[in-house]
């Protein structure tokens, strides 16, 4: 996805993020206003707790509108993860919020049910406000919580569990207008106190809900990671050619989720192939965190089974030397090595034995059963590579060729035979064709075979046989 894409859905999500807590505020505006006037006109402390809830809504939602608002803002060199953070910061201080109403509803509910009772007038109208505020919160909390899914805002959840607390809270109210209604028909004395007891209820709900969310704000603000989610984490970041992770940190800032993951791979594996290996595990931690920063970081390790020869390659490549023709003479324990080194072209006689020593002593004290190397150096660069020739008879390589295709039969097929001279002398390559299931060793073994022999034959020069599956 382009700069210009991802730009263009920060800028939706932070458009619809405001105008849903928008929304939220006049919501709170009107229902506060409701229920008070009804509450002081119907003398119902049910009412007046939710009004006094629906009051403290108000100024949790203007407080998420301000945080949404916040939060959008882009990463800085002072806030270099964002201002995500600052939504649960907003959720913790809307839950604060709600505990302080809780303990006021308490109060006074006490108050009445055992010191000062009070009389309640169950109107139409009570009844009428507390339907229309459980209408209004319900279309708002599902709004609410839609768009806090949507994005991950914690400010938007917090919003849309105060409206869905208000829809228990307004039925329990509901419950207990109707119960006073009861016992004015009824003569029943108890049941007037219903109110004070469902306002109780209320402030039991609100409670249960608020602490479980500021256990939730306060777990992302000191970066807890929900059970279960790291071992998950670990597993889809063992994509193939991961040996381990070794390490793994998660931390959400607001609705953004950031992981640092250390993965190791075989030091056998080339930068590109490494680089390729690190990006299938941010794809795969990102699906299990859906718009998440991941950062992987690749480390090379040892594998158990890498070999002599794996370990004096990639020892000669960490000392920036090409290495080739390896061969090894002897057993485990008293092994003498030789093989090819590739060095700059532009370094001196000198130079170059230095490098080439201190690669041979840090091989010796990385495969100790080698007793003795000798390396031979060989210039790489522009200038050694570069050889001026120009096209040359081919006649005299074509007979030669005929000749052993006679001798090894019709199998033998060299193509796409190409013959130039330079100072050095011939410089021949082709094409020789074998069979697909051969080994790549047996293919060599044969090709080496028939350079030496066509050597021989033309008095020297260079050989160059590129053998590919034959078609059957």
């Amino acid at each position: 996805m382009t700069t210009a894409a991802l730009r263009e859905g920060f800028e939706k999500a932070d458009r619809e993020k405001r105008f849903v807590a928008l929304s939220s505020v006049l919501a709170a505006v009107f229902l506060t206003a409701m229920k008070v006037a009804v509450g002081v006109s119907t003398g119902s402390i049910g009412i007046l707790a939710e009004a006094a809830h629906s009051s403290l809504d108000l100024v949790a939602a203007v407080v998420t509108l301000w945080a949404v608002r916040a939060a959008g803002r882009p990463a800085d060199p002072e806030h270099t993860y964002g201002h995500g953070k600052i939504e649960n910061l907003s959720a913790l201080f809307e839950t604060a919020l709600l505990l302080l109403t809780c303990l006021w509803i308490v109060y006074e509910s006490i108050e009445r049910l055992f010191f000062h009772p009070a009389h309640v007038e169950p109107t139409a109208w009570a009844f009428a406000v507390m339907a229309i505020s459980i209408v209004v919160d319900v279309s708002r909390s599902r709004a609410l919580a839609r768009t806090a899914k949507k994005y991950g805002s914690q400010a938007l959840e917090a919003d849309a569990l105060h409206f869905s607390t208000d829809v228990w809270s307004s039925a329990v109210v509901l419950l207990g207008l109707a119960l006073v209604v009861v016992s004015q028909r009824t003569g029943v004395a108890w049941l007037a106190k219903a109110d004070a007891v469902a306002a109780l209820v209320v402030a039991a709900i609100v409670v249960v809900l608020s602490l479980n969310l500021g256990r939730k704000s306060i777990d992302d603000l000191v970066d807890a990671v929900p059970v279960g989610l790291k071992e998950r984490l670990v597993a889809a970041a063992r994509v193939p050619g991961v040996v381990d992770v070794p390490a793994l940190r998660v931390r959400r800032t607001g609705p953004h989720a950031f992981v640092d993951a250390t993965l190791t791979v075989g030091r056998h594996v080339a930068f590109e192939r490494a680089h390729e290996i690190a990006d299938a595990a941010e794809a795969e931690l990102k699906r299990l965190l859906p718009g998440a920063d991941v950062v992987a970081h690749v480390e090379p390790v040892s594998e158990g089974n890498e070999g002599l020869l794996a370990t004096t390659r990639l020892l000669a490549a960490r000392h920036g030397l090409g290495a080739h023709a390896i061969r090894t003479h002897g057993t485990d324990g008293n092994v003498s090595m030789e093989l090819h080194l590739e060095v700059d072209e532009q370094l001196t006689v000198r130079e170059a034995h230095d490098v080439v020593s201190v690669f041979e002593e840090d091989l010796r004290r990385a495969a100790p059963e080698v007793a003795h190397v000798v390396s031979h150096i060989e210039p790489v660069g522009e200038t050694t590579a570069v050889r001026k020739t120009a096209p040359a008879d081919d006649a005299p390589v074509r007979s030669e060729l005929d000749r052993l295709r006679a001798e090894r039969g019709p199998s033998f097929r060299p193509e796409g035979l190409a013959v130039r001279r330079g100072e050095d002398g011939l410089f021949v390559s082709f094409s020789l064709p074998v069979p697909g299931d051969l080994s790549v060793g047996e293919a060599h073994a044969l090709s080496d075979e028939v350079e030496r022999e066509l050597k021989r034959r033309l008095g020297g020069g260079r050989v160059v046989i590129h053998v590919e599956p034959r078609e059957e």
